[in-house]
C-alpha cells in the first residue's frame, strides 16, 4: 500500500538530531521496567513499558494532566477510565483522557504487557489510592 498523505516539500526539518534511549531494562524487578522521557528524545511524548503475570493486578488509580494512550501488546486488560470500563486485548489501544482518573488490571490468563504513551515531555502523575 503506497501512501501520499502530504507533500514533503511543505515540511522543513526543525534541526533536531536523531536520538536513541533505552526503554526496557530486563534486569529491573516489578511491573514498571522502564521509561523514556520525551525530554531525552527532544519530543513531546514519554513512553513507558508495563507488564505483569498476575491476573487481577495493575497500577493504582491515578491521573495525569495530559492524555495517555495504552497499547496492549500481550494479554488482556480491563481499563477503568472515569466511569467507563473497557476490556482490551493484544493489538488494541485505549485512551485515558487528560484529567480523567484511570487504572487497569490484567484479566489473564498469562502475561499482560503494555506500552503506555504519555503525551507529555515527562511523566507527571498523581496517585489517588
Amino acid at each position: 500500500m503506497s501512501r501520499h498523505d502530504f507533500d514533503p516539500a511543505t515540511v522543513a526539518p526543525d534541526g533536531r538530531p536523531p536520538a536513541k534511549a533505552r526503554l526496557f531494562d530486563g534486569t529491573r524487578q516489578g511491573p514498571h521496567r522502564g521509561s523514556v522521557a520525551g525530554e531525552v528524545l527532544a519530543t513531546q511524548v514519554t513512553v513507558l513499558t508495563y507488564g505483569n503475570d498476575e491476573p487481577g493486578t495493575g497500577p493504582v488509580l491515578h491521573v495525569h494532566p495530559y492524555d495517555e494512550v495504552f497499547v496492549v501488546q500481550q494479554g488482556r486488560a480491563r481499563f477503568f477510565v472515569g466511569e467507563a470500563v473497557i476490556d482490551a486485548e493484544a493489538g488494541e489501544t485505549v485512551l485515558g483522557p487528560a484529567g480523567v482518573p484511570h487504572r487497569f488490571v490484567n484479566l489473564g490468563p498469562g502475561r499482560l504487557q503494555t506500552l503506555d504513551i504519555h503525551l507529555s515531555p515527562r511523566w507527571i502523575q498523581t496517585d489517588l489510592e
